[in-house]
């Protein structure tokens, strides 16, 4: 599908995204590079991996990063407890009844959209790992032998940033980075995400998000708060609290910590 049209399937799976990231997304797609996104916590990094699978009905497959991955956890593992259980009945325990499937080696085995989620908070050796796994999508069990994909899996890779990647892992990559969306694509996802919250209240929510990341907080809120803030103020107004003090109540859905309730209470007196 061309650029217009991709953007219009994103759309119908409620993920608005703007043109320069429907552009990346596009030719990551073309060029059949794995598409590396940055970005605040919250901007809708990971749902670019949910929209996607949905668009191209692949399966969603996703490798959520932490300190100390490494490659037996991402690929496979054996199990070791169902092999032991089984030693003396002559069968043969390196096979496939016996493998635990891990995400990399499941999104070799089918058509997938492979998530590597918060790449920043895995270690520089599994990120040197992951060059050679992106380079061919092949990984040899050597038990079974090669396992190499039939339809390579659409990739991308989110970070928060809390570390800088590895420049032979960028170049390998179209990156882009996700910033806020301006007040009104804002207010438009939104009501898009919470439907029934009429124009002026998405306005007045979007404002104060808006205010609460311009005083510096000690964490800035994204749109998936805004969009939970809407959607527990919905819950409130509709049970007869009025709007404002709907959102004054709801605030433990957009600010986490309270220093910043603080702040955003001053921003809704």
């Amino acid at each position: 599908m061309n650029r217009a049209e991709l953007a219009d399937a994103l759309r119908r799976r409620r993920y608005l995204a703007d043109d320069g990231l429907v552009t990346a997304i596009h030719l990551a797609g073309k060029l059949e590079l794995p598409l590396l996104l940055e970005g605040e916590p919250g901007v809708g990094k990971t749902e670019v991996a949910t929209a996607l699978s949905q668009v191209s009905g692949r399966t969603l497959v996703r490798l959520q990063c932490y300190e100390g991955l490494d490659a037996a956890h991402a690929l496979y593992e054996w199990d070791y407890p169902k092999q032991l259980l089984q030693l003396k009945s002559g069968a043969d325990i390196y096979s496939a009844p016996f493998l635990l499937e891990r995400p990399l080696l499941a999104a070799l085995r089918t058509p997938s959209v492979l998530l590597i989620d918060e790449i920043d908070r895995a270690d520089a050796e599994f990120e040197a790992f992951l060059l050679e796994f992106l380079a061919d999508f092949r990984i040899t069990i050597p038990e079974l032998g090669p396992v190499h994909a039939g339809t390579p899996p659409i990739v991308v890779l989110t970070s928060n940033r809390t570390r800088d990647l590895h420049d032979a892992l960028k170049r390998r990559c179209l990156y882009h980075w996700i910033p806020y969306p301006d007040a009104a694509r804002e207010r438009e996802i939104v009501r898009v995400k919470a439907p029934g919250l009429d124009t002026e209240s998405a306005r007045r929510l979007v404002d104060a998000v808006n205010a609460v990341r311009d005083l510096g907080p000690v964490k800035r809120p994204g749109i998936a708060e805004s969009i939970a803030w809407a959607r527990g103020a919905q819950v409130l107004t509709d049970e007869g609290v009025p709007w404002p003090d709907a959102l004054r109540r709801a605030l433990g859905l957009l600010v986490k910590y309270e220093e910043d309730v603080r702040l955003a209470q001053g921003v809704l007196t």
